[in-house]
């Protein structure tokens, strides 16, 4: 199997990933630049917005500061009230009524003020101007505020500036307040914060929108229950923004106030600034969101034009491989191209099982040849052999027995030009066998015995011609000779329900070691005089015949002897039955 990133399958998606995958990321990216620089361009508008009401009411206040501090430079009735009221207090309450009717008078050109005060530490006095619209119980409440001021002022716990503007709590709300210290005698000015929140009040900052107050502890003097609704982070909220908020995000940008301890925010929703993208930004989202859908939908196209087709290919080829000419590819509907070479590929197929048919046609032949030229062999040695004992016994006019010879020969020659046939039958192959040994017995009488066993019910299979005589033919050249009687014993039986043993045994030397070693490696033993051509004709035929299916073992026997194990596969009917037996001694 190829390797992954080998396959077709693998290059076709990655170069589409090569391709989309840039695409789409440029899109993101290009779309997250437009949100930061929509953002920027917000959050800059807004910070101008904040900078300039911040700019304005700073100027409020740094006019109520000139004022302060003019009318204590200017004023004599401050004078007065540095001093002791014991001293002469006509003229302390003089002083008072004239400061209260000019601090009333000009009360009103400071409109975001709703109260003016002096104090006379030397008197703990203290004298206010309040503006209509604060309640008599608010009045009192600022006033004991004040004097708690002084009083922690006096005592040294009071850690607040006197420098700058700075808030005052009262229950829930806050008031910007501004005192000067002229002497013994504090002036100072007082307003409710949330006047302060007017004019941003008319900033369009979206309906979830906030124009939010806070002191320099970030504690947010207007609109607490929003900011902790959503979660607003307002700490550290400097020149750059920062984006906030549980849920719905939130855009923040603040700006300090130059003369207390205050500063103004200004909170706007994300997806109010989102909104205002321009069309383009919408266009991209709209074409990404657009790619990421039509992504599987292209795969799917993919895999069932172009990697369905190739897979169908490749399995009928897998196939192939395996052996099995008979595949065709059957017709899928798709594109020409693979139309055409799906055709092109069937007819290759039949063209290649057509020549493969012709091969096979053409080997068998040549094999058929080759067995019958195998078969058609005639041992010279034999021949002259046979011919001499006819001579032999004509010499001593023994007519009997050549006659039974010669019978004997045409029988064998008979057998041996009827090898147009690749099988004979056992019975005939056992017939043969038992011929050739009555002819041998005449030219070693007295030194050759034998015996053959064979089922009756095997005696109709089908062997190949000469399966046995040709073993029977090696052992009597090798072992059998004028000196010592040699006995032949062949056992045909059943074995493994489908396959026959011919068992060939002898009472000889047995095997060379060097001839056994080859033999047993099935390798070529022959040589130019034709010494063991007869095994390796028959190895020739049974693996012609067989191919793998015959198996042929060499070995010498425990009492010496040469054991010849032949195994092929039968035809038709298992053994089993009575064995006739056949034996026979030279006479």
């Amino acid at each position: 199997m190829l390797p992954l990133f080998k396959s077709l399958r693998f290059k076709l998606i990655f170069g589409l990933l090569i391709i989309v995958i840039p695409i789409v990321a440029f899109m993101i990216y290009n779309n997250l630049y437009a949100i930061k620089v929509v953002r920027n361009q917000v959050a800059q508008s807004n910070k101008n917005l904040i900078s300039l009401y911040m700019g304005q009411i700073d100027r409020n206040l740094d006019e109520v500061d000139k004022y302060l501090f003019n009318f204590a430079a200017q004023d004599t009735g401050l004078l007065v009230l540095d001093a002791q009221r014991d001293q002469n207090a006509d003229r302390y309450s003089l002083a008072k009524i004239q400061l209260n009717n000019k601090l009333l008078k000009d009360l009103p050109s400071y409109k975001s003020m709703d109260m003016f005060f002096v104090y006379s530490e030397p008197n703990q006095d203290l004298l206010t101007v309040i503006s209509d619209q604060v309640t008599y119980t608010r009045q009192e409440a600022v006033e004991n505020s004040i004097m708690t001021i002084f009083q922690d002022q006096r005592d040294g716990s009071n850690q607040t500036s006197l420098k700058e503007w700075f808030m005052l709590k009262l229950g829930d709300q806050y008031y910007l307040t501004r005192v000067i210290k002229y002497g013994n005698v504090y002036i100072g000015a007082w307003a409710d914060a949330s006047k302060l929140m007017v004019p941003l009040n008319l900033v369009d900052l979206g309906n979830n929108g906030r124009a939010l107050l806070v002191t320099d502890k970030f504690e947010t003097m207007s609109n607490k229950a929003f900011v902790q609704e959503n979660q607003i982070n307002l700490n550290n909220v400097g020149n750059d923004y920062k984006l906030t908020g549980k849920g719905e995000k939130f855009l923040v940008v603040g700006e300090k106030s130059a003369k207390g301890r205050f500063r103004l925010i200004a909170v706007i929703p994300d997806s109010i600034i989102l909104e205002n993208l321009p069309f383009l930004r919408r266009m991209v989202s709209f074409i990404l969101i657009g790619s990421l859908i039509l992504l599987p939908f292209i795969l799917f196209l993919l895999r069932k034009i172009i990697l369905i087709p190739i897979n169908r290919i490749m399995m009928a080829m897998r196939r192939i491989e395996d052996g099995n000419l008979d595949v065709r590819i059957t017709y899928s509907p798709s594109v020409i191209e693979f139309d055409k070479m799906n055709q092109s590929f069937n007819r290759m197929i039949s063209q290649i099982q057509e020549l493969k048919i012709n091969v096979l046609k053409e080997k068998l032949n040549h094999q058929k040849a080759e067995l019958k030229h195998l078969q058609l062999q005639i041992n010279p040695h034999f021949f002259l052999n046979s011919l001499n004992i006819i001579y032999n016994l004509a010499q001593v006019k023994d007519f009997t027995l050549i006659q039974e010879m010669a019978l004997s020969l045409v029988e064998y020659f008979r057998f041996m030009f009827r090898s147009n046939m690749a099988f004979v039958a056992l019975r005939d192959e056992v017939q043969h066998t038992l011929n050739y040994f009555r002819i041998q017995e005449m030219r070693f009488p007295h030194n050759l015995t034998y015996d053959l066993s064979v089922p009756d019910n095997l005696m109709d299979e089908l062997v190949p011609p000469l399966v046995i005589q040709t073993f029977v033919e090696n052992t009597i050249k090798h072992a059998v000779s004028m000196d010592k009687q040699v006995h032949i014993g062949i056992t045909i039986e059943a074995i493994e329900v489908n396959r026959i043993r011919i068992r060939v045994q002898d009472t000889g030397k047995g095997f060379p070691e060097d001839v056994l070693a080859r033999l047993q490696m099935e390798m070529d033993i022959g040589n130019g005089e034709g010494h063991h051509i007869g095994i390796w004709n028959m190895q020739r035929r049974l693996r012609l015949l067989y191919q793998d299916q015959a198996q042929i073992t060499f070995a010498n026997g425990a009492d010496l002897g040469a054991v010849i194990d032949i195994l092929i596969p039968f035809h038709e009917k298992e053994g089993g039955g009575n064995y006739a037996s056949i034996a026979g001694r030279g006479r």
